[in-house]
């Protein structure tokens, strides 16, 4: 290829692109120019360095890449439409792309939460062994129930959310190695098994669950998506399938990233429940409702927003004018 004559081809190109990330404020028209130049430029970039190498032309190109790629993301970011891309498009992707993984994550838990606690009702001595009468007592006549009412509403609604939002991080970080995710997964509902067999061997059953299942089936739920989408981190490198090992788990990771992002907002959502709606003097049947109904929304939000952005083509991962600078040759 004749370098000369190419950059003189293409000159003008790499120009607007350098005047559009110099601007200040640009357009809507002007963005939508800046991510197809950039795409351009990073054709360019892919060509040179494949056929005709030079160190000074490939260090020029590269620099004026990230400062639009900067500019482009800066752009986006910052604007209310990115956010609502985000929650429209790029979260319910990741959610509904990863489906299988999280919702066999959840019927694992409910499972084996329900064997755990049948099996703990054909065993008091298990019980017995890890509480005295008093203890049990306290819990069944005062502890649980007043576990919701102890502190502010709104304290203890944002305590809710950041305990249940670090719960749901550590599964999606520890989960590159799969077995930690278990563990914490295997924690959760332990503790959820032991407490709702001693309420229900002391007739408390209907009392739990009127307390659980409000906030309960939301929060679950997220933290059975983090625990899915964690153990699909895991798999992304046993099994990469076409990519590389590194190509899957960089791309399973960004996507867990944005899985995380995502369920800041439904773990707000399930503390707020928590903390309004489940102490609240409203009838079980109509507590339990609105828990039905977050459900409901979520799961909604998933099957029917999220298939839609899955099928026109995002998957949770980022936008291709984010990611590094890799573009198909073209002759």
């Amino acid at each position: 290829m004749d370098l000369d004559a190419y950059v003189l081809a293409h000159a003008h190109e790499w120009e607007r692109l350098e005047k559009l990330t110099r601007k200040r404020r640009l357009t809507g028209a002007e963005s939508d120019e800046l991510v197809e130049r950039y795409q351009q430029v990073a054709t360019h970039l892919s060509v040179v360095r494949t056929s005709a190498p030079d160190a000074s032309l490939i260090a020029h190109l590269s620099s004026l890449l990230a400062r639009a790629r900067n500019r482009a993301a800066g752009t986006r970011v910052s604007t209310w439409h990115g956010l609502a891309g985000f929650f429209v498009h790029r979260f319910p992707a990741a959610l509904y792309r990863l489906r299988w993984w999280w919702l066999g994550t959840l019927a694992a838990n409910v499972a084996v939460t329900a064997v755990m606690m049948l099996w703990l009702l054909d065993h008091p001595n298990v019980e017995q062994s890890m509480l005295s009468p008093a203890e049990i007592d306290q819990l069944v006549n005062h502890d649980f129930e007043g576990y919701y009412s102890e502190y502010a509403a709104g304290h203890f609604a944002a305590q809710v959310w950041i305990n249940n939002a670090w719960v749901s991080a550590l599964c999606l970080a520890m989960g590159v190695l799969g077995f930690p995710v278990v563990i914490a997964l295997f924690r959760n509902i332990a503790n959820l098994a032991v407490i709702g067999s001693i309420m229900t061997r002391h007739h408390q059953g209907g009392h739990f669950w009127g307390l659980i299942l409000p906030h309960g089936l939301l929060e679950l739920t997220a933290v059975f998506v983090a625990g899915g989408v964690g153990l699909r981190l895991f798999w992304s490198w046993v099994e990469p399938g076409e990519l590389t090992r590194g190509q899957s788990l960089a791309r399973e990771g960004r996507t867990a990233g944005t899985v995380a992002l995502g369920l800041v907002a439904v773990l707000f959502v399930s503390g707020l429940i928590e903390a309004f709606v489940t102490p609240s003097p409203l009838p079980t049947w109509a507590r339990i409702g609105i828990g039905v109904l977050a459900e409901s929304c979520f799961l909604a939000y998933v099957f029917v927003v999220g298939r839609s952005a899955y099928n026109r083509g995002h998957t949770g991962d980022l936008d291709a004018a984010l990611l590094e600078d890799r573009v198909a040759t073209q002759s």
